[in-house]
């Protein structure tokens, strides 16, 4: 297994998006092909991407993508998932031989609905049942990782070149309404398959480039909650946030952008409308050990939906542009260019301001 030496490199990444906003579907190649212009962001330690509405006929179970070791660690691992699951579908996920990814794990997903007879017995909301479950098994199972657990949706992601992973995966025969993908250059982690971006919790998915200094603060106070950090790396904390923000505390992508990218206070202080000034006054106290210190550009996928976001001193590149339906967010301009080349309005959102474009309501279902 490629892991990063000893030698710090420089912080590169690479991040692209694209979402229809009439639910029109896009294939994967698209995506795998954004990524080529920006191969020198990687060093082939890590890609991966994440598709929505590419499981209709499988839409309201939970797709499970997982890592094992070994067909010992996948059987134990299947006898867990039958004791608090329904699996309608279990099947290894196609991938082709290419000399570019090698020393691959088993590679497998599962279609599964919590069983009523558990969640009553927990007394549990399913949401909240299906992300313990994930947890559990990756921080106490040995050779297995959950690395993708939503609905309608999945991630794909090796240690390789992303446009090697794109074809590795054969994402070309999938089709999703939106889509998010990443190159890897780590700094501070190892390059490893469960590492690589985009990570993931429900429908949540966070591609990232960029680096965490508050990671020790943030993992603290997630922790918390029950989240447990075991893929050694700082994004997966970014999910994380996401997660207990949006559906545990249920604020807004808005909220959440202000607390993980939260104005200075001296910008608060200057807010005439005094609403706006209490909203992130209290925002800012209330959730102080989650806001993200550093560079980052991170862009989130969620059922019907991205948000894309840069840390409030912009020190990291992110660039938007449109056609039609279609937005496009990416590291680089000749990404999106890749993808549309008549992309229109092409513009770079201010530092701490999301952009937040969703699908119209039902389009995607």
């Amino acid at each position: 297994m490629k892991i990063e030496g000893q030698i710090r490199i420089p912080s590169g990444c690479a991040i692209s998006a694209a979402i229809s906003r009439d639910g029109n579907k896009m294939s994967g190649e698209m995506i795998t092909n954004s990524m080529k212009p920006m191969h020198d962001r990687s060093n082939g330690l890590g890609g991966g991407f994440a598709g929505y509405g590419i499981y209709p006929e499988y839409k309201d179970f939970y797709a499970f993508h997982m890592f094992f070791d070994s067909r010992d660690t996948r059987k134990q691992c299947e006898t867990f998932l039958k004791e608090r699951f329904e699996i309608v579908q279990s099947e290894i996920i196609p991938t082709r031989k290419i000399p570019a990814i090698t020393d691959e794990p088993i590679i497998w997903r599962y279609f599964v609905a919590p069983l009523n007879s558990v969640l009553v017995s927990l007394q549990s909301e399913e949401k909240e049942f299906v992300a313990k479950t994930v947890m559990k098994i990756n921080a106490e199972m040995s050779g297995a990782y959950v690395f993708s657990s939503g609905r309608n949706m999945g991630a794909f992601k090796a240690v390789g070149f992303p446009e090697d992973v794109g074809v590795f995966y054969k994402l070309e025969e999938y089709e999703g309404y939106s889509w998010t993908a990443h190159g890897r250059y780590p700094t501070n982690t190892p390059g490893w398959w469960g590492g690589a971006h985009p990570f993931t919790l429900l429908d949540y998915s966070v591609v990232h480039n960029g680096e965490i200094s508050s990671y020790d603060a943030n993992r603290r106070f997630i922790e918390m909650f029950g989240y447990k950090c075991t893929l050694q790396t700082d994004t997966e904390v970014i999910t994380y946030i996401m997660d207990y923000l949006l559906r545990v505390q249920g604020l807004t992508l808005g909220e959440s952008a202000s607390v993980i990218a939260a104005p200075f206070w001296s910008t608060i202080g200057a807010k005439t409308d005094l609403e706006d000034k209490k909203k992130h006054t209290y925002l800012r106290t209330m959730f102080s050990s989650l806001l993200i210190t550093g560079p980052f550009s991170i862009v989130l996928g969620f059922e019907g939906g991205l948000m894309a976001l840069n840390d409030r001193l912009k020190l990291r590149s992110m660039v938007v542009g449109e056609k039609d339906d279609k937005v496009f967010i990416a590291s680089e301009e000749a990404a999106i260019r890749t993808m549309e080349p008549n992309a229109e309005n092409i513009w770079s959102p201010a530092g701490g301001e999301p952009v937040i474009v969703q699908v119209k309501e039902g389009a995607f279902s």
